[in-house]
C-alpha cells in the first residue's frame, strides 16, 4: 500500500511540473520539461534550428501558419498538428520569430537557435466590416503629433535622403484624387476659374425618349461636365476618386461637397490598408460591369476599440496587423482601373494587363502592377527606426510614390522609338518604328482624354520645314499640331446624340469610333516621304513622341495648363552631298 501511495505521489509531482498549454503566455518562449526522452530530442536540435507549435486562442493547432525569421526569407510552414521546424536561424544570439495564418493577427517573440517547444498562440481578427469606423488621417488633415494617431507619425521620414511611405504618397496622384482640379472641373462643368457651362438641354424624341442637344455656340462654353448632363444625380465618380466618403454611399456622394479626409487625402493609407478582397467576375477575371471603385471592394474595418492594418508583409509585429497576398497582386488595382459606362469600355488598364503576356507567369514577361508602378527606391526601412522600424532588404520595400503618367522618367521608359532616314530618287524618306515594349497595358491607357502623338519634322540647312508628300498627318483635333506629319495613338469617343468627337464626356452615351492605341509588345510602323531639292543639301530630321493628357480644345475650354511630356525624341542629321 505504501509503495502504491509513493508511486502516485511521484506521478502527481510529474504532472505538476508539466505546464498546461492554456497557461502559456502569448508571445514568449516557454522552456519544456527535461525528461530522458526530451533530452534526446533536444540534443537533436541543431543550433541553427528552432522547433515549436502554432495554436489559436482555444489551443487548436493551426495548419499552414508561416513562421518566419523576421525581416528575412527564412521561414517554415506549420503541419496539421501545428508543429514547425525552422532551419537557418542565427546561432548564439537572440532573434525574433513571427507567426501568421490567414484570418489571424501576426505575432512575434524573441528566442535563440537550438530551442524546442516554442509556442505561438494566434488571435483571430474580426471578419465583419464595421460601417461606423472613423477613418484615420494620413497626416494631411490631422498633422503629425508624435503619438501614433496618424500615419505620418511613424511613416514620414526624419532623415535626409530617405523617403518613407508617407513622403512618397504625398507625391502620388492617389493622394490628390479628391481635389484634382481637372477631375473637379470635369465633374462640375466649369473651367479652373469657376466659370460654368450652361446646363445640357434635352428634347423628347418619339422613338428614343429624352436625348441631349449639342451645346449652343452663342453662349459661353467652358467644356463638358457630369453635373451639366445629370444635375439631379451625384453619379459614381466618388467611388474611385473619394472612396473614404463613397464607401457606404457610392451613388450618393457628391465630390463637390466632400470635405475633410475624404477630399484632402483622396485615396489615403488607411483606406488602402483596409482592402480585404476584390469582387471579380469568375467568367472574365475582371470586375463586374459598372461596379467601379468601392463597389467592387470588400473592406475590413475593425470593431470599436481595435485596429486592423492589412499589409504586404507576414512578419509585421507587434500590433494589430495581418498579411494579405492581394496587396502584392494586380487584382488589388482592378476596382478603380476598370469601368464601363453605358456598356462602353472606358477604363480598362487592368483588363489590358490581364490579356497581355505580363499576366502570364509562364510567359517570361510576368509583372504585376506593383512591380512597375511601385518599384523599390532603395530604402531599407518603412517605419522610423526610433519608432521600432526594422532594417529589411531594400528590394522588398515597394515605393508608395506609385509612378504614373505624371512622372516624366517613367513615361520615357515605356516605349522604343526607332527612326531611319535616307534619300531616294529625289525624296527624303523617314521610316518610324514604335514598340510598346515596357507597358503592361495599352498606351495610353484608362482615361480616354489621353493621347500619344508622334510628330515628324524635317528641316533643310536653312531651317525651312519640308512639305510632306506622302504619309499620315495629325488630325484637326490635335490643335497646335494639326496637319503636321505624324500619327496619334488614342481611344476616340463620339457622343451618340450630339456627334461631338473626340469626346471627354464618357459618362454620356458614346461609341468608340477609333482605337489606335498600342497593346503590350505591339509594334507600329509608319513612313513619311518629303520632296527635296535637286541641289545637294543637309537635312535635320526630328521625330518626337509626345504624351498629351487631354484633347487640345478641352484644355482650352477648361483653362488647363498641362504641357505635353516628351516621351522619346530622335534627331538625325542627313548629308545630301
Amino acid at each position: 500500500m505504501e509503495k502504491i501511495i509513493f508511486v502516485f505521489a511521484i506521478l502527481l509531482l510529474l504532472v505538476s511540473c508539466n505546464p498546461d498549454r492554456n497557461e502559456v503566455e502569448h508571445g514568449s518562449y516557454q522552456p519544456i520539461q527535461v525528461t530522458e526522452e526530451a533530452e534526446s530530442e533536444q540534443a537533436s536540435i541543431h543550433p541553427d534550428q528552432v522547433k515549436g507549435f502554432v495554436y489559436d486562442e482555444v489551443n487548436e493547432p493551426i495548419n499552414g501558419a508561416i513562421v518566419r525569421l523576421q525581416t528575412t526569407s527564412i521561414y517554415s510552414v506549420s503541419e496539421k498538428d501545428g508543429s514547425f521546424l525552422l532551419d537557418g536561424v542565427p546561432e548564439g544570439k537572440a532573434f525574433r520569430l513571427t507567426a501568421f495564418a490567414p484570418g489571424f493577427f501576426i505575432k512575434e517573440q524573441e528566442t535563440r537557435g537550438g530551442r524546442d517547444g516554442i509556442i505561438f498562440h494566434l488571435h483571430a481578427h474580426s471578419m465583419v466590416d464595421n460601417l461606423d469606423y472613423q477613418w484615420l488621417s494620413a497626416g494631411v488633415v490631422n498633422p503629425p503629433s508624435g503619438d501614433g494617431s496618424v500615419c505620418a507619425d511613424c511613416h514620414a521620414s526624419n532623415e535626409e535622403n530617405v523617403s518613407l511611405p508617407y513622403d512618397e504618397w504625398l507625391l502620388d496622384a492617389h493622394a490628390q484624387s479628391g481635389k484634382n482640379p481637372r477631375f473637379l472641373s470635369m465633374y462640375n462643368g466649369t473651367d479652373l476659374s469657376g466659370n460654368r457651362s450652361p446646363l445640357t438641354t434635352y428634347i423628347i424624341q418619339r422613338d428614343y425618349g429624352r436625348i441631349p442637344l449639342r451645346y449652343s455656340d452663342d453662349q459661353p462654353y467652358y467644356g463638358p461636365g457630369f453635373l451639366l448632363d445629370f444635375p439631379e444625380s451625384s453619379g459614381n465618380c466618388a467611388a474611385c476618386h473619394m472612396p473614404l466618403a463613397a464607401v457606404d454611399a457610392p451613388y450618393d456622394t457628391d465630390p463637390i461637397f466632400a470635405s475633410g479626409i475624404a477630399k484632402e487625402e483622396g485615396i489615403n493609407c488607411d483606406f488602402c490598408h483596409k482592402i480585404w478582397d476584390v469582387k471579380l467576375d469568375p467568367k472574365t477575371g475582371t470586375p463586374y460591369s459598372n461596379m467601379p471603385g468601392v463597389m467592387s471592394l470588400e473592406l475590413l474595418r475593425p470593431p470599436d476599440g481595435h485596429q486592423l492594418f492589412i499589409g504586404p508583409f507576414d512578419d509585421v509585429a507587434p500590433g494589430e496587423d495581418t498579411f494579405s497576398p492581394l496587396q502584392n497582386q494586380s487584382e488589388y488595382c482592378a476596382a478603380c482601373h476598370f469601368g464601363d459606362f453605358w456598356d462602353i469600355q472606358i477604363y480598362n488598364s487592368f483588363g489590358e494587363w490581364l490579356e497581355s503576356p505580363y499576366s502570364d507567369p509562364e510567359s517570361g514577361h510576368f509583372q504585376t502592377c506593383q512591380d512597375c508602378h511601385m518599384p523599390p527606391l532603395g530604402n531599407d526601412h518603412f517605419v522610423q527606426i526610433e519608432k521600432s522600424g526594422l532594417i529589411r532588404d531594400p528590394a522588398t520595400i515597394f515605393s508608395h510614390k506609385m509612378l504614373g503618367a505624371s512622372d516624366i522618367e517613367f513615361l520615357q521608359n515605356t516605349v522604343e522609338l526607332e527612326v531611319d532616314a535616307y534619300l531616294k530618287e529625289g525624296s527624303l524618306i523617314v521610316d518610324v518604328t514604335l514598340e510598346n515594349s515596357l507597358a503592361g497595358h495599352h498606351i495610353p491607357t484608362d482615361s480616354p482624354l489621353r493621347q500619344i502623338l508622334l510628330v515628324v519634322e524635317v528641316e533643310n540647312q536653312n531651317g525651312e520645314s519640308l512639305v510632306l508628300a506622302e504619309g499620315p498627318i495629325l488630325p484637326e483635333w490635335t490643335g497646335d499640331l494639326a496637319n503636321l506629319p505624324g500619327k496619334y495613338y488614342a481611344k476616340i469617343l463620339e457622343e451618340l446624340w450630339t456627334e461631338i468627337y473626340p469626346s471627354g464626356a464618357y459618362w454620356a452615351q458614346t461609341r468608340i469610333i477609333e482605337d489606335t492605341r498600342l497593346a503590350a509588345f505591339e509594334i507600329d510602323k509608319s513612313s513619311y516621304k518629303f520632296d527635296v531639292s535637286e541641289d545637294p543639301e543637309d537635312y535635320s530630321i526630328i521625330v518626337k513622341l509626345l504624351y498629351r493628357r487631354a484633347f487640345f480644345d478641352l484644355m482650352e475650354q477648361k483653362g488647363w495648363n498641362t504641357p505635353d511630356i516628351e516621351m522619346e525624341s530622335v534627331t538625325i542629321e542627313l548629308t545630301g552631298s
